[in-house]
Order: C-alpha cells, then structure tokens, then sequence
C-alpha cells in the first residue's frame, strides 16, 4: 500500500489510544511529546504508561474499550493484543470519520506511523508501510550515527534565524540568499567541531551583507 507522507500538528488536539503495552506506551510518549492531549483506554498498562499517567500527561480510562471512547478524537491508536477488539476500535473509529492505526492489521487502519530517528526538531521517518517494522527500526539504527545532536542545534539555529528575517521583514530576494548560503554551509560539522566562533562570524557577515546599501535585500519593498 502506498502512503502519503504527513506530518501533523496535534497540539492540543485529542488523541485516543486504546490498549496499554508496550506498543501502546511509545504511542502515547511520542504523542505526548507533540503536546497532543491522550486518553488511554486499557484496564492494565505498562510502567511507563503508568507513571505518564502519575504525571497527569496522559488519561488513564482503567476499563476496556467501550463504544463511544473515541468521542471527540483526531486521532486513534488501536494497539491491543486483541486483533477482535482493534478491528472493533478501527470500525468505530471508520465510522466516526477518525483517521485510526490499527498497528496489528495495517490494512484494517488508515495510517501506519513510521520509525522515527528525532534531533531536536529533525525528523527522519523510515517506513515499509507496515510490512516490516523491524526493517524500518533498524534502518534508522543505521542512520543514527550520522546524524548527532549536531543536525538538531543547526536546525534550531536555522529556525532562530529564519524568525528574525520574517520579524524584520527582511526582503525576499535577501532571504533566499541567506538561506542558499546557510545551507551551503555544513553547519552540523561547524556545531560538532566547537567552531561557533566561525558561525557566528559567518551570521554577522549575512546580517552586514543585508543591511549594506545595493546590497540584495536593499530597497525592497515590505512584502506583507
């Protein structure tokens, strides 16, 4: 089956997951992790779910899945080891319009949520479409060491500066060139290295070049 690649703001928003195992439990963190809002449904549940619910970071419903739990949902996890009861969350959920990962029975589901390699806000996702999750797992086991907390500090430094020139109302013409320039530069390398010297001289020649007269970003109007 071939999927489209998504990835969802879901902060503040419900989501349901139904069961409490393992599986159920890195659902739910990650969801958590997105600041969406989570109800778990399961009358027993794993120790980190557990103590996610201590936190009050999640709701624990402690009961089996009943109709009318999804009430509300964007969206729906069914990860029980009870394939009757997922197919049973998956038809409500089909029913409701609630877009549903049934993670035992893919095809009876309307996403499958891919393995995740997470730097700060970097995302890599590697997904078989649900037909091999271990393969996907250890895919990213292979990329991991490529890719350090190094990608996550550039891509926030990236976000840093990208929020100035929009809160400046830098021309467009100058911002293109800033960021072709920026990712030209390998700045996870300059970030691994200890070379933050180098990067912010690298940044305060950008800002000169933008505010010089005739340069680029001279004489534009304000776009907005």
């Amino acid at each position: 089956m071939r999927h489209y690649p998504i990835n969802l703001n879901l902060k503040g928003r419900l989501v349901v997951v139904v069961g409490g195992g393992r599986v159920a439990a890195r659902k739910a963190a990650r969801l958590v992790g997105a600041g969406a809002r989570v109800l778990v449904v399961a009358p027993v549940v794993e120790e980190s779910l557990a103590a996610l619910a201590a936190q009050e970071r999640v709701l624990h419903r402690c009961r089996t899945y009943q109709p009318g739990d999804l009430a509300g949902a964007t969206l729906v996890f069914a990860a029980t080891s009870e394939p009757a009861v997922n197919r049973e969350v998956a038809r409500e959920a089909g029913e409701l319009n609630i877009l549903v990962d049934c993670v035992d029975l893919s095809e009876d589901g309307d996403f499958v949520t891919p393995a995740v390699l997470e730097q700060g806000d970097l995302l890599i996702t590697v997904s078989t479409g649900g037909a091999s999750p271990s393969l996907s797992k250890r895919i990213v086991d292979q990329l991991r060491p490529q890719f350090g907390p190094e990608y996550g500090e550039a891509v926030a430094l990236l976000s840093a500066v990208r929020e100035k020139l929009l809160t400046e109302k830098v021309g467009n013409a100058y911002n293109d060139t800033v960021f072709a320039a920026l990712a030209a530069l390998d700045l996870p390398a300059l970030i691994k290295n200890g070379q933050r010297d180098a990067i912010d001289q690298i940044l305060l020649k950008l800002s000169a070049a933008g505010a010089a007269p005739g340069s680029v970003g001279a004489g534009k109007e304000d776009p907005s």
